[in-house]
């Protein structure tokens, strides 16, 4: 049995929920997000990733595998240029206790990002106000925005200009769905830039 918002319910019970929130991602979320990536890929630009508390542990996980497991060549291949803003911790700190947190993720974008960047905002409620704000920067300076959402999508729905919603009202749950299909993009971008690999050799 597992406790959930105060309501006792089973594995079964927890695990159709979940596929009930997988179902209603839209699939045609993915195709511009593989877009996205791909060009920031051919042109050596940067990929930025944020998010707050299980979402910026999302945002580390998307960012290692991008990274990483997207390779097949460790020598000769192409490599993303990826970062996750939230794994920087001094700068965290000292922003957050500086200046405020809301203002963690856009003030390293001032230090970091170019136009041609791509910045993926994880968000469960779609609230947060340091997403937000990052997301505002961005779209202001010329990079492209992809958010990943839940709940009711919450004003990061509204201004990203690209986006995967998961309509759950479960943190948790909207979570977990976000990770099912981060994996899926990794499997894609992975076939992906094989292919741009074996056509550069």
């Amino acid at each position: 049995m597992k406790a959930r918002n105060g309501v006792t319910i089973d594995v079964p019970d927890y695990l159709s929920q979940v596929v009930k929130a997988t179902e209603g991602v839209d699939p045609a979320s993915f195709p511009k997000l593989v877009e996205l990536i791909l060009d920031c890929y051919r042109n050596g630009k940067f990929v930025y990733i944020i998010g707050n508390g299980g979402s910026g542990a999302n945002a580390s996980h998307l960012c290692e595998d991008m990274g990483k497991v997207t390779l097949i060549d460790l020598e000769k291949q192409k490599r993303l240029k990826v970062m996750s803003l939230t794994d920087n911790t001094p700068y965290i700190l000292a922003l957050g206790n500086d200046e405020g947190y809301e203002k963690i993720f856009v003030e390293q974008l001032k230090n970091f990002a170019s136009p041609g960047d791509l910045l993926i905002a994880i968000s469960g409620s779609g609230n947060s106000p340091n997403i937000l704000r990052a997301v505002e920067y961005a779209n202001d300076h010329g990079m492209a925005t992809y958010g990943f959402t839940g709940y009711t999508g919450g004003k990061l729905k509204e201004i990203a200009q690209f986006g995967l919603h998961v309509p759950s009202m479960d943190m948790g749950i909207a979570e977990t769905v976000h990770t099912i299909f981060m994996h899926y993009i990794i499997d894609v971008m992975r076939e992906r830039f094989r292919e741009e690999h074996l056509k550069s050799e």
